[in-house]
């Protein structure tokens, strides 16, 4: 990758489906010196459901210019959440408003759609539900909209929705065409037969890798923030691979990258070649080299919020043993509709423990522990699995995680790797040696209870 910049501060706008976030990153070290977050709150209809943009951007110009003032910016760049894209009119504006993909109308054309759609050997991306795949999405605004396809002059994925603003200029990237959306196919690098089916020819914005400078800022955005004119923009890239980019650059595989959030995301490195399968939620990912990556993904952190209604208790060592020793079990699926047990509903076992108890806490831990060893299964895993973001806090998830994958589990110190990650896109050259602590390895007696969980949670699915 190309070192484009290694002193001074890059603005890294980060939009996750729960939370935006601008992190201000220093390069020498990739250290977060200021944080600035805002939900990422869905507006409702007219016309449907979609993301509050305008909110949003006054977040971001409010907190470049903050950041201005205390560190100084040298740099911006852009990591979101997949299954999204912007529709872009000719004069620049939005044709039409950013659609939620949890929001179910895109199943209302789904036959439709299907009948149109690239087969999974050509995209690796399976066909999910809602608006996951971004190409249902177009399919379905373009349907109920009969007057959009006129008003659509170019297509660009999320990420550089923000750099469009930003610099004026329109591009794609490569993780973010390659994230399930449909219009990609990894193996070619190049779009999908699915543009020309949609009627949008000639109208997906060129993609480039993640690390390219698109331009320089707008006038009108450095007279807002007090940022330099000449403060470049980088193309910015799908959160995930974001948080898998350290890693690439700086371990030798195989090995396994866990991403969570509110969706847990397992990318294998090396592992072992197999058939992805796209009824249990498996999918070719495109990392920031164009590389594809074999990934598996289930909603565990709104299944974490779901199961534990909002009363999270931090579990202690007697908890965990009461979930291990009495068998307390939940089983797939809290959110069904994703993941590696498609359809399945979730059940207690050995009775369900109260809401807001440190039991009830771990055993969730263990559930969503179980399940990502499912994933890191399906993708055919080798050598050592490293977590990103929240979960890498949750002993009960991590201790579980590595009995189950009889792998050395390396969590992260950092709240989230999507904002280093992208800050590498900056910093380019070879990446600093990563803030982990030491591996979760459990021993002993508490290793034999863990297994022998693992083992009855695991016959309990077939």
């Amino acid at each position: 990758m190309t070192r484009h910049q290694t002193k001074g501060h890059v603005a890294v706008i980060d939009i996750g489906k729960t939370n935006a976030k601008l992190a201000l990153v220093r390069l020498a070290d990739l250290t977060e010196v200021a944080v600035l977050t805002s939900p990422n709150v869905v507006l409702p209809a007219p016309p449907y459901p979609h993301f509050d943009v305008e909110g949003h951007w006054a977040f971001i110009l409010d907190g470049l210019a903050q950041f201005q003032t205390d560190h100084g910016v040298q740099a911006i760049t852009v990591t979101t959440h997949g299954a999204a894209g912007a529709l872009i009119a000719a004069d620049g504006s939005l044709a039409a408003p950013i659609l939620d993909y949890g929001r179910a109308g895109p199943d209302d054309v789904a036959p439709a759609y299907n009948s149109i759609r690239p087969p999974f050997a050509q995209t690796g991306s399976p066909r999910l539900s809602m608006g996951l795949n971004l190409g249902a999405q177009l399919f379905w605004q373009l349907h109920t909209d009969l007057g959009l396809r006129d008003r659509v002059a170019h297509v660009v994925t999320y990420p550089q929705f923000w750099c469009h603003r930003l610099t004026g200029v329109l591009a794609t990237d490569v993780t973010s065409l390659g994230c399930h959306t449909d219009l990609w196919d990894p193996y070619a690098a190049t779009v999908s037969s699915l543009p020309a089916a949609l009627g949008l020819s000639g109208k997906i914005a060129p993609h480039r890798k993640p690390g390219e400078v698109l331009g320089p800022i707008l006038p009108a955005i450095a007279q807002r923030t007090g940022l330099a004119t000449e403060t470049p923009v980088h193309c910015g890239i799908h959160d995930s691979n974001a948080s898998l980019l350290p890693h690439l650059i700086a371990r030798t595989p195989p090995f396994s990258v866990v991403s969570t959030g509110t969706w847990v995301i397992a990318m294998s490195v090396g592992g072992t070649p197999g058939t992805l399968d796209p009824a249990r939620d498996t999918l070719a990912n495109v990392n920031a080299f164009g590389d594809v990556v074999p990934s598996a993904r289930f909603m565990g952190g709104r299944e974490h919020d779901i199961a534990l209604a909002g009363q999270q208790v931090e579990p202690e060592e007697a908890h965990m043993t009461e979930v291990l020793t009495k068998g307390v079990m939940l089983l797939p699926s809290v959110v069904p509709e994703t993941g590696p047990f498609p359809g399945a509903q979730h059940r207690w076992i050995g009775g369900e423990p109260p809401l807001g108890s440190g039991v009830r806490s771990a055993a969730v831990a263990c559930y969503l522990a179980m399940v990502t060893h499912r994933c890191l299964q399906l993708i055919g895993h080798q050598g050592d699995v490293i977590v990103e973001g929240p979960f890498a806090r949750n002993h009960a998830y991590l201790t579980l995680l590595a009995a189950a994958s009889s792998a050395p589990v390396y969590p992260m110190k950092s709240s989230t790797g999507t904002s280093e990650g992208a800050a590498l896109l900056v910093a380019g050259g070879t990446a600093l040696e990563r803030s982990a602590t030491a591996p979760t390895r459990p021993q002993g007696q508490r290793l034999r209870q863990l297994m022998a969980y693992a083992k009855s949670w695991q016959a309990l699915q077939k």
